[in-house]
């Protein structure tokens, strides 16, 4: 067996152990750090497809960024473990049917004509000095320019929506408002009084 054949089933293996954890593990920690993990099987994965910019960019954003924000915000809340436990066995008639739905039309998939090695061979070696980011930019910035910008736009309304959602005044805090700031004027705030000078009795 080739190395790196090798190397794709030990990942894989990883990575299929790793989610499984992930939606199985009932402490909330315990989950991210397995959903972390899989981040970095996943970003193997795609080294081994010569994308190394991807894989980086996994690493980079989604195990350096959000999984250790979702971990701080986990590990501050006092998260009530025996609350979790409740609902489980409520749900699993519904949860089991969908898994084996979707291992079915897996199954279907990944063992259909168009999947295997003979159909899907390894990607051939890139000469030297080839650079998938300079390649990736050239098609996001040429060919796929308009649907990255709208892929822009629809990611800066979702973040101005949740912020919007997640606002809420309270009635017993201060705070100032940026419009009233910027109209003020000097005559507003300070007044000058005129004193006439006096000298000291002694």
């Amino acid at each position: 067996m080739q190395f790196q054949t090798f190397t794709f089933y030990f990942l894989s293996a990883i990575l299929l152990l790793a989610a499984l954890c992930v939606i199985t593990v009932r402490n909330p920690v315990h989950s991210a750090l397995f959903l972390v993990l899989a981040f970095f099987t996943s970003a193997g994965l795609w080294l081994l497809l010569e994308a190394e910019f991807l894989a980086i960019t996994l690493v980079l954003v989604y195990v350096g960024a959000v999984m250790v924000l979702f971990l701080f915000v986990v590990m501050m809340l006092d998260i009530n473990l025996d609350r979790l436990r409740e609902g489980f066995w409520k749900g699993l008639y519904i949860g089991l049917p969908l898994a084996f739905l979707l291992v079915v039309e897996m199954a279907i998939v990944l063992g259909g004509k168009y999947f295997g090695l003979a159909q899907m061979p390894s990607p051939e070696a890139h000469a030297t000095g080839y650079s998938n980011t300079r390649e990736l930019g050239r098609l996001i910035y040429t060919q796929y320019v308009y649907p990255f910008e709208v892929a822009g736009v629809i990611l800066l309304v979702a973040i101005v929506a949740a912020i919007a959602l997640t606002l809420r005044r309270r009635k017993d805090t201060r705070y100032q408002n940026p419009a009233r700031q910027v109209t003020v004027r000097r005559e507003d705030r300070v007044r000058l009084v005129s004193m006439p000078a006096e000298k000291s009795k002694e």
